[in-house]
C-alpha cells in the first residue's frame, strides 16, 4: 500500500511539474506591426471591392469617415469636393448593380504602402469596370491613386481619396508583383 501511495504521490508532483512548466514558458513573439497593418488594409481593400462588385452603397459608404474629401485630378473639370457629395453621384450605379441592371468590379494594386497603427498612406492604380448586365457597353478605367487613412474603433476609414491621373495598363502590369 505505501508503495501504491509513493507512486501516486510521485505522479500528481509529475503532473503538476509538468503543466507548471508548460504554463510558464515565456517565449517571446515578436509582431511585425507593418505586417499587421498591410492586413488589415487588405481586408479594408477586399471588402471595399465587394461591395462595387455587390452594389451594396451602404457598406461602400461606410468605407470613408465622415468628413472625407474626394480629389478627381484625373479629368478636366478637377475639384475637391466632401464624400458625401462624391457618394450621392456614384449612388445610381450602386443602385443598378445591385439591382442587376449593371455588373461592376474593381481591382487594387500597390506601389507604396506607409502608416503605423492607426494612419495609413496607400498609393497605387485601381481598375474600375462596368458594363450593362447582358456584358454590352462596357467602360474601364484605370486611374493613380492615393487614400489617406485612419483607423477609429479598430476600423479603418478613407478621409482622403485622390484621384490622381489615367494608368495605362503597361503601369497596371509594372506593380502587379509589388
Amino acid at each position: 500500500m505505501k508503495k501504491i501511495f509513493l507512486f501516486l504521490v510521485i505522479v500528481i508532483i509529475a503532473t503538476i511539474e509538468t503543466t507548471q512548466a508548460y504554463t510558464t514558458i515565456n517565449i517571446p513573439v515578436e509582431i511585425n506591426k507593418d505586417s499587421l497593418r498591410i492586413a488589415e488594409l487588405d481586408k479594408f481593400w477586399t471588402e471595399l471591392a465587394r461591395t462595387v462588385r455587390e452594389g451594396d452603397f451602404e457598406g461602400y459608404a461606410a468605407t470613408y469617415h465622415e468628413d472625407a474629401v474626394v480629389v478627381f485630378a484625373s479629368g478636366k473639370n478637377k475639384t475637391s469636393i466632401p464624400v458625401a457629395k462624391a457618394l450621392a453621384g456614384w449612388k445610381q450605379g450602386f443602385l443598378d448593380t445591385k439591382t442587376g441592371k449593371n455588373v461592376s468590379d474593381v481591382k487594387f494594386r500597390f506601389s507604396q504602402r506607409i502608416g503605423d497603427d492607426t494612419t495609413a498612406h496607400e498609393t497605387g492604380i485601381f481598375v474600375y469596370t462596368s458594363s450593362d448586365s447582358t456584358g454590352e457597353n462596357k467602360v474601364q478605367y484605370r486611374v493613380h491613386f492615393e487614400m489617406l487613412l485612419v483607423k477609429r474603433n479598430n476600423k479603418w476609414l478613407g478621409v482622403m481619396e485622390y484621384q490622381k491621373s489615367y494608368a495605362t495598363e503597361e503601369e497596371w502590369e509594372a506593380i502587379k508583383n509589388k
